[in-house]
């Protein structure tokens, strides 16, 4: 490992999940006590684009950074690591590795490196700091989905102790953190100790009263748990009312073909309970097989719940996964276009949501530059004086244009 320095300059960039970013954090915490510079990049792969994309990241940052050792981690790395081979002064790091400071310094003390002098030259892409704080409350994922090459990468669920969760939530707390996310690759899978995660929830907002407002990351709406947190979403005004739901699809028979655990009549089982509460959708567009009709299901199970965001993506065959070899692949330009279509329909239901809450005081967290976010996670632009950072407070909605709600303080 490098020598004792004073300066200690350890930049991150993370590719892809929320998940990679506050696992970078991480990583970047563990290596300040034994290294004074290095570039960490967490990589990602969940579809082809990704991970040209996070080859092509690395080999800038490396023109650009050619005396800093850089370390590559994450799915790409760990899926495709000949895709670095050849950049200089880079070391990759297997995920199950990355949380390991043994393997940084292996890496870095077994390879060639013709640095002597390390500095960073030319570093703008940091990640972001965030006016929430995101826990990780686990890792992998057990399930076999058709199209999925993140569980090879991430290897089978692990949840975590709650004393470690409860810790980083006391000291995100301390931090001046008032809102939490709980993240991982299934957190719906969560199990510890005869713990679910909507007891997980509830413990939580029971031992850190600090905590003002708790949101979940990508949800399994395969999962029965789903309903005991909508339960305490209605029955707890800090467990925030939106929950984003990896739904891949609306049709029954692609459900089936991806191997997903639910069906339409899940999805109109869950609106159905739902008063009040809204909800963003994962959506593959363009799976092998699914035909005009098909797609036409996925939009009327849309219907039904009416999702006020849609994050939608053309299915990208992975090498490896079920789903690169099933015959009926879809062409790119047809994926695009259902990715438009189902797009537009979100937009004009978070629009007509919007309409109805004009002239509404709402709870916001602010993130910076008086933009917050309310508990649909629905942007607020504040006209007032600038708020710091962090701040939750009440906003009166005046107005809306187009994604953007317009609001004052409340007095």
């Amino acid at each position: 490992m490098q020598a004792e320095n004073n300066k200690i300059n350890i930049k991150t960039l993370s590719m892809g999940c929320r998940l990679n970013a506050l696992e970078s954090e991480k990583i970047q915490n563990m290596l300040r006590s034994h290294i004074s510079t290095a570039i960490v990049v967490n990589t990602c792969a969940v579809t082809a684009e990704a991970e040209r994309q996070s080859g092509q990241t690395v080999r800038r940052i490396a023109r650009e950074n050619p005396n800093a050792p850089i370390f590559v981690t994450g799915c790409a790395a760990t899926r495709n690591a000949a895709l670095f081979a050849d950049i200089p002064n880079t070391f990759v790091i297997h995920n199950r590795d990355k949380l390991n400071i043994s393997a940084y310094a292996d890496a870095i003390n077994s390879a060639a490196c013709h640095i002597t002098t390390p500095a960073i030259d030319n570093f703008k892409n940091s990640d972001p700091q965030l006016s929430k704080q995101f826990i990780q409350i686990q890792n992998g994922c057990n399930h076999q989905c058709a199209y999925c090459v993140t569980r090879m990468l991430r290897g089978p669920a692990v949840s975590f102790d709650y004393t470690e969760i409860l810790d980083a939530a006391q000291r995100a707390v301390q931090n001046g953190f008032y809102e939490i996310v709980l993240t991982g690759v299934d957190i719906a899978s969560y199990a510890y100790n005869g713990m679910l995660i909507s007891d997980l929830c509830r413990k939580l907002l029971h031992d850190v009263p600090g905590i003002k407002r708790l949101r979940l990351s990508s949800f399994d709406p395969a999962s029965p748990e789903i309903f005991r947190v909508i339960d305490l979403m209605h029955a707890d005004a800090r467990m925030m009312p939106h929950m984003h739901l990896s739904m891949q699809s609306g049709s029954d028979t692609i459900l089936r073909a991806m191997r997903r655990r639910h069906n339409a009549a899940t999805i109109r089982r869950i609106a159905q309970y739902a008063a009040g509460i809204t909800f963003s959708w994962d959506i593959i567009c363009g799976f092998p097989g699914e035909t005009d009709e098909l797609f036409a299901e996925t939009m009327a199970s849309a219907g039904i719940m009416r999702p006020i965001k849609i994050h939608a993506f053309p299915f990208s065959p992975r090498p490896g996964t079920v789903a690169a070899d099933m015959p009926g692949q879809i062409d790119r330009a047809t994926s695009k276009a259902r990715v438009k279509t189902i797009t537009a329909a979100a937009d004009a239901w978070r629009t007509e949501f919007m309409r109805t809450r004009a002239g509404d005081t709402t709870q916001v967290l602010v993130e910076e530059n008086n933009i917050a976010r309310d508990p649909h996670d629905i942007t607020v632009k504040i006209i007032d004086a600038p708020v710091p950072a962090k701040t939750v407070c009440n906003v009166h909605l005046t107005d809306a244009h187009d994604d953007t709600f317009i609001g004052r303080i409340s007095k």
